[in-house]
């Protein structure tokens, strides 16, 4: 675990601080669009506050139910979450199940919310993919630098980070952080100028977009989470990619003139 600071037996790691940081950007966009609808603000810190606690627990307890073998032989290694082991796909999972809980007990519509989440989201994994870099995890197949170098958006500083025990290796990290950042700047673009965009479609969008670099980039990581022979994230892919399109489809059913995200009122909660 690459180290950012250390005070005696008290460290920081890169790793969290890179997490912490996308939690906080994530967490201001999402009150930024809170502001746009007036609502409460302890409903919504209260809402970042328990979905970044489901969403840490349901990423641990993910990353940990793929890696029985190991974490059955030393419970204690389950609490110590400072040493990494957290996946996306289980954190998405737990602060999803919180949402439902937190929108169906104050009466608010799920998607709306989600649709409100997941700009911040998208650029929250972005910045969390960096933490694997400073681990040097979350990387593909072995390469050489020559290769590297001739791939010119990566920068040199990736390249020499890649290096691990003198092989180079592919930064598939890199590349879904990239992609990360360009679906941030797609759904940010959408959630202010589409004039009829309806209730759920940014979610869609989102599902459609991360799976499928994910499904891809899973291919080539060697430190992937397996179900029998199948690469777990790729099977979830298809699975959050299926409900994007249905997410998508189902919207368009509908009238443009129905449900849409900005005219979807929320000023009535009270916490």
């Amino acid at each position: 675990m690459s180290e950012l600071v250390r005070i005696g037996n008290f460290s920081i790691s890169w790793y969290s601080v890179c997490i912490l940081v996308g939690v906080l950007i994530a967490g201001a966009l999402f009150l930024l669009e809170c502001k746009r609808y007036e609502i409460d603000l302890n409903f919504a810190t209260n809402l970042i506050f328990w979905t970044v606690i489901f969403g840490i627990i349901g990423a641990r307890l993910y990353y940990v139910a793929f890696n029985w073998s190991y974490y059955s032989s030393s419970p204690i290694e389950i609490l110590k979450v400072w040493n990494g082991g957290l996946a996306i796909h289980g954190g998405l999972l737990g602060g999803l199940l919180f949402i439902l809980f937190y929108t169906k007990k104050y009466k608010v519509t799920t998607l709306k919310i989600t649709d409100m989440a997941v700009v911040g989201v998208i650029i929250a994994q972005a910045i969390g993919r960096w933490g694997n870099f400073f681990n040097q995890e979350a990387h593909g197949p072995e390469t050489t630098r020559a290769v590297l170098e001739g791939i010119r958006i990566i920068p040199k500083f990736v390249i020499d980070g890649m290096n691990i025990n003198g092989i180079y290796y592919m930064p598939t990290f890199y590349y879904e952080s990239l992609w990360c950042i360009l679906g941030f700047i797609i759904l940010l673009i959408v959630r202010r100028t589409f004039e009829y965009l309806r209730i759920g479609q940014l979610t869609g969008m989102y599902l459609i977009w991360y799976s499928v670099a994910r499904f891809v980039i899973e291919k080539y990581r060697t430190d992937s989470l397996m179900l029998g022979n199948f690469k777990v994230a790729q099977l979830i892919s298809i699975l959050l990619f299926v409900i994007g399109i249905l997410l998508i489809i189902w919207n368009l059913r509908k009238s443009k003139f129905e449900k849409r995200y900005d005219d979807y009122e929320l000023e009535d909660i009270k916490f």
